[in-house]
């Protein structure tokens, strides 16, 4: 049994309610039938009311139906009351979220006033260090009935005022006991997790949802289904909603993408009742991509049913399919190369290949038809000659990531090593200039490709040639399945920011956008910060107010640099470290 009913067709996990507020008023509920909700975080500071007011009232009007605030000290959670005040007399009834980590008091003041709690199990009653060489099976058994007393009354007032919460695990956030036992993985995450909700059981308390959030896709999507999986094992009642997010993700077209690849594949899973797209831009501008990528949905999975075969891979570990390479155009691909972008013939003679070239994007091998094996989706797999690329035969009425997972699993049942060509559309007559276009795209490929399959694409949704090769090299930007340009971890920005996070994404991306596969973590604060962005090269996290840290990985290595110098301070430190590049001149550009 997997995380759902199957890997080859869509259906949605079945899971019980959570009520958030009351429906008759305002209040939404999560989970079982209903839609799945969009929400978004405020970037207002909580102590700033008439901020927060604006901010929430033009998150409802674009269509949020869920608003998170962060909640750093108790000064601020008793500003909530203010908050909601204000709002409910202007005729608002959007339910409010407390973002609470580090502050159990914080939370039982919040919870008076707004309609929701979300805690992290890595730091809301789990703090301190922990030695997994000294302890002991009773030391860690005292550990949980700590957090057991110190959880109990948060609970207890929950259950009284009818208030929901959110048991939201963090990559970047996990407990010293946690990692001491399970490591930084996505195991870990859900085992945290799994922790509180046994004690939230063992009394009684049933109104809860989680969330696994990561800044990469792929740990993202494991953590979510290794939930799913060990829930169903748990018991049989134990099927509680997900919120579903790619924490982190970014800015512009990157930060839509990544999103797409993580949350569009947990979708495609059948997982998922709530969702928010983490963007480094205005919270408003989250909800638009929320949507867009909701109403993808129906069109890209859902059709004709996959012939259901042992998978060819592990969906709660990730490893590259096995593959044999072999020379395609000109260009070697498969086995240990990397994921090749293939062109169709129009898109060869009509992309703009130096604005390509700029950008350190190409059309590496020609897509033709007959160059290629194209398949069926059927009960039989056709006989294939070794040292051909396969794919799916244009027209097949399967959706794509299920289409693609049949074929890697047929293979394997054959003992077959070739490798496979994976396609964005197999109507690419039907396509368009739009977002959405781009939002299915990203959400196919990139799903198959956190699978570990694939060894090329052929992007054809986008009407735009250049932008169809673009896409395809963003698409693999944020999988993680190659690295050709400058990476930004960026927060979304939220009322514990210690600066313009905005602002200083503009200044970094100026100095540092033309080096090649280097990751750089920009990070509001320390809440996450420097755990969420643990595969980056370099970081640049608030420490207190007007000052940065930096970092190397996960070492901070430069302290209480005033904001006005960390800019030059990071280009200097990547510079030390051998990563930097000189801009090209304007003519080699």
């Amino acid at each position: 049994m997997f995380y759902n009913h199957s890997l080859y067709f869509y259906q949605r996990r079945p899971t019980r309610e959570v009520v958030v507020g009351s429906p008759g008023e305002g209040g939404i509920i999560i989970g079982a039938d209903q839609p799945v909700v969009v929400q978004s975080m405020l970037t207002s500071k909580t102590g700033d009311t008439e901020s927060c007011v604006r901010e929430t009232l033009e998150l409802e009007k674009a269509g949020c139906q869920l608003v998170r605030l962060a909640v750093p000290t108790l000064k601020e959670a008793r500003n909530l009351q203010l908050i909601a005040e204000q709002l409910r007399s202007q005729g608002s009834r959007v339910p409010l979220v407390a973002d609470i980590h580090f502050i159990p008091e914080a939370a039982l003041e919040a919870a008076r006033w707004v309609e929701k709690i979300r805690i992290n199990p890595g730091n809301f009653a789990d703090s301190g260090n922990w030695d997994p060489e000294s302890s002991t099976p009773e030391m860690y058994e005292a550990a949980l009935e700590r957090i057991e007393e110190k959880f109990l009354p948060l609970l207890e007032l929950c259950k009284k005022l009818g208030r929901a919460m959110r048991i939201g695990s963090n990559h970047g956030s996990l407990s010293q006991r946690i990692l001491g036992r399970y490591g930084d993985t996505p195991l870990g995450m859900a085992e945290a997790a799994l922790e509180y909700a046994r004690i939230a059981r063992k009394h009684q308390y049933h109104n809860f949802l989680f969330s696994m959030k990561a800044s990469s896709p792929k740990v993202t999507i494991e953590a979510y289904r290794l939930l799913a999986q060990k829930l169903s094992e748990e018991a049989s009642d134990c099927n509680y909603p997900f919120h579903l997010g790619v924490t982190e993700a970014g800015v512009g077209a990157d930060g839509r993408i990544k999103s797409a690849v993580g949350i569009g594949a947990l979708l495609g899973d059948g997982l998922g009742e709530t969702i928010r797209v983490s963007l480094s831009e205005d919270s408003t501008h989250e909800i638009p991509v929320c949507r867009e990528l909701l109403s993808s949905m129906p069109e890209i999975f859902s059709g004709d049913m996959a012939p259901e075969l042992p998978a060819a891979w592990d969906p709660y570990s990730y490893e590259r399919r096995q593959s044999e390479e072999l020379l395609y155009d000109g260009m070697a691909l498969g086995a240990m190369q990397p994921v090749r972008v293939l062109v169709t013939a129009e898109q060869a003679a009509q992309a703009d290949r130096k604005a390509l070239a700029r950008k350190r994007a190409y059309c590496e091998a020609e897509y033709s038809p007959g160059t290629c094996v194209e398949v069926e989706v059927c009960p039989e797999l056709p006989e294939i000659p070794a040292g051909r690329l396969v794919t799916i035969a244009d027209g097949c009425g399967v959706p794509v990531v299920y289409a693609f997972r049949w074929l890697a699993s047929a293979l394997k049942a054959a003992g077959l090593r070739n490798p496979i060509l994976l396609k964005d559309t197999f109507k690419p007559e039907e396509r368009d200039l739009a977002e959405k276009e781009v939002l299915k795209s990203a959400t196919l490929l990139g799903s198959l490709l956190c699978d570990g399959i694939g060894d090329a694409l052929l992007v054809r949704r986008p009407k735009n040639p250049t932008e169809a090769v673009m896409l395809a090299w963003n698409i693999l930007q944020a999988s993680g399945s190659r690295s050709f340009k400058t990476e930004y971890i960026s927060c979304p920005s939220c009322g514990r920011t210690l600066f313009d996070i905005q602002k200083v994404i503009a200044r970094i991306s100026e100095r540092t956008s033309h080096l090649s596969s280097v990751k750089i973590g920009i990070m509001g604060c320390i809440v996450n910060g420097p755990g969420e962005m643990a595969d980056a090269d370099f970081g640049y996290v608030g420490g207190a107010p007007g000052k940065i840290t930096l970092y190397v990985g996960k070492t901070p290595v430069e302290r209480n640099i005033p904001e006005e110098d960390a800019v030059d301070a990071l280009v200097a430190l990547i510079k030390r470290h051998g990563r930097w590049e000189e801009p090209p001149s304007p003519e080699e550009a």
